[in-house]
């Protein structure tokens, strides 16, 4: 590649290598040169222009970028578009990342124009979390160079937390407080429901050795959990002690994680078995969070593994294992989705029937700008011009999901690929719900947490507002299902009280719609 200042008139067909403003308009950096451009820079007196020529056999940088993470891409993650010559990797479920830290470095010695940033192998990550990103540094790469780190790539995979069934017994010592079990089973089943998982707490037993053997096998459960009533300092003491009685083995006693130093891991038959460290009453991110994630995730955790966490093991005061409830950053945004058939409302499209005056898919449009919401992003299919036509002047970014008849899916992986980035969220609401409430839309978009629902009367309903880490994971849906199937992945979801049963709406036979024009005014 040739980089360097250049005569103006030299300048055509170059890649524009610095941000410029030429005659008033801002020029990005990455613009290929057109002769109009040239006459614009030259009417505006520029002489020289800096600019970056790819050989004949170079790469385009968003080519490159592309070519290699689809290389890295593996289980479990996706491929997000190339912009600006950088290609990020998306997790599409909560689990953990296994990536080789040789092959990370490998690529990196390849060519100071290829980068690639990963997270750390067997780091814990949400669903739509970034675990990759390639990164062009020039504008374009040698094809030698991208074909050697392409030769050197190594797919990162993604273990995804299973459904698991987690079972806990606490043993009691005399004068045993209740508060203190109450609040180890409330710490636990907070750590283990943010990994998808269940768990059932199992009547408590003596602190002694043959009390624990009798009450451990036949727990039917995938992990077994002991939260003992004394810290366990030796293969001798009562933990250890009964997992060999009750014919299991005890895999490791102790680990080099701090806080976390005293956990026993072993198993009887097939079922792993874990001994809490004392510090597991606590909500503190400790080496039992590392343990019982790589177990949930399908991985096997042996005296080796264990060994080998010592470097990093002395974790952060603050670390915790998920993160605390935030008002998402930045705007948030609505999506409207409204390409359906509206098969069920006969030969009417239910979208562009009345209520009040106005079609129903105005009112949502007129609830979101009374919210203070940005304008909203309309997701067209059947009858889109109709539909276009019937929000008329109202501001909104429209866009078509062409196989809109393959299910509501693909609705929703049109109006969220369409999101802008500065969008911190993006709630997702139905056309066919004329009664919500600006009030309700308001509150969920300021809620904390990465999803905020609304219910009413005990049930959840309508408009949901995901975060951008669900992003990727709501893209990767396919047939007619919407965000429900990936509620199980938030990190913190709230739920928001509505104001009425509006958020349970569903105008799209011809009896619904009867029903809501029988509503008074």
């Amino acid at each position: 590649m040739d980089f360097g200042p250049v005569a103006i008139a030299e300048a055509e067909g170059g890649v524009l290598a610095h941000s410029l403003l030429v005659a008033g308009q801002r020029w990005p950096k990455g613009r290929v040169l057109s002769a109009a451009d040239i006459a614009t820079a030259a009417a505006a007196g520029l002489k020289r222009l800096t600019i970056a020529r790819p050989a004949a056999d170079d790469v385009g940088e968003d080519a490159a970028a592309t070519a290699l993470a689809t290389a890295l891409t593996g289980a479990g993650l996706q491929l997000l578009p190339a912009a600006h010559g950088r290609a990020n990797i998306a997790a599409t479920a909560a689990g953990i990342l296994r990536c080789d830290a040789a092959m990370v470095a490998a690529i990196n010695g390849v060519d100071e124009a290829l980068t690639l940033a990963t997270l750390a192998s067997e780091a814990r990550v949400a669903a739509g979390e970034i675990v990759a990103t390639v990164k062009i540094i020039r504008y374009a790469v040698a094809a030698p160079a991208l074909a050697a780190a392409i030769a050197a790539a190594q797919p990162l995979a993604l273990a995804p937390f299973r459904p698991l069934r987690i079972a806990m017994l606490s043993t009691l010592l005399p004068g045993a407080s209740a508060k203190a079990l109450a609040k180890t089973e409330r710490v636990t089943r907070d750590r283990v429901t943010a990994l998808g998982a269940s768990l059932a707490v199992l009547p408590p037993c003596r602190h002694d050795e043959a009390a624990l053997a009798a009450a451990l096998p036949g727990t039917n459960a995938d992990i077994l959990l002991i939260a003992g009533a004394s810290a366990t300092v030796d293969r001798g003491d009562v933990i250890p002690a009964a997992i060999a009685a009750a014919g299991g083995r005890v895999e490791r006693l102790g680990m080099p994680v701090d806080p976390g130093n005293l956990l026993c891991l072993g198993s009887i038959g097939a079922v792993p078995v874990i001994g809490l460290p004392g510090c597991a009453k606590s909500p503190k991110r400790n080496g039992f969070d590392i343990v019982l994630e790589r177990l949930v995730a399908g991985l096997a955790v042996t005296a080796g593994d264990i060994a080998a966490l010592g470097a990093g093991g002395l974790l952060p005061e603050a670390e915790r294992p998920q993160p605390r409830a935030v008002t998402p950053p930045g705007p948030v945004g609505a999506v409207i989705l409204a390409a359906g058939r509206s098969s069920r409302m006969g030969r009417a499209h239910k979208l562009l029937e009345h209520w009040q005056g106005k079609p129903l898919i105005a009112h949502v449009a007129d609830a979101i700008a009374a919210a203070g919401l940005p304008p909203p992003i309309v997701v067209l299919g059947a009858r889109g011009d109709d539909v276009r036509a019937a929000l008329g002047d109202r501001p909104a970014t429209y866009v078509t999901a062409s196989d809109y008849a393959d299910g509501l899916s693909r609705s929703l992986r049109a109006g969220i690929a369409a999101v802008p980035p500065d969008w911190s969220a993006a709630l997702v609401c139905l056309a066919d719900m004329p009664r919500v409430e600006p009030g309700l839309l308001a509150a969920l978009a300021a809620a904390p947490g990465d999803v905020a629902v609304p219910v009413w009367d005990g049930r959840r309903g309508n408009p949901v507002r995901w975060g951008r880490p669900h992003f990727a994971r709501l893209m990767a849906l396919s047939g007619d299902v919407g965000g429900k199937a990936v509620l199980a992945d938030a990190v913190v979801l709230t739920e928001v009280a509505a104001p009425g049963d509006a958020v349970l709406d569903d105008v799209d036979t011809p009896a619904a719609l009867a029903a809501l024009r029988l509503r008074p005014a």
